[in-house]
């Protein structure tokens, strides 16, 4: 099942990417078969990050929160989040990022 979540950056982000940046990178890179698409979300080209995107392959709604919240990010600023169920329109159509 696919699982998309947005999050949503609190004023605290900026202190906790400067120290915890390579752990949550770590993180993702350790859960690459579970968090198959992740990245930031800025508003503007080069502006600055403002939150960030996941698409999850996981079997269960308790599996994409226990990933979400175990993520350094999360854990040492508590990222405020949305976690939806995805549904790719034109299932047969293979989309390569």
């Amino acid at each position: 099942m696919r699982w998309v979540v947005i999050f949503d950056d609190t004023v605290e982000i900026n202190a906790v990417r400067a120290v915890h940046e390579r752990a949550h990178l770590e993180y993702l890179r350790q859960h690459e078969a579970e968090i198959v698409i992740a990245g930031g979300l800025r508003d503007e080209p080069g502006g600055l990050f403002c939150g960030g995107l996941w698409v999850m392959e996981v079997n269960s709604r308790q599996r994409a929160l226990e990933l979400i919240e175990a993520d350094p990010y999360f854990v040492h600023s508590a990222r405020k989040y949305r976690l939806h169920v995805w549904g790719k329109a034109f299932a047969d159509k293979k989309v390569v990022l």
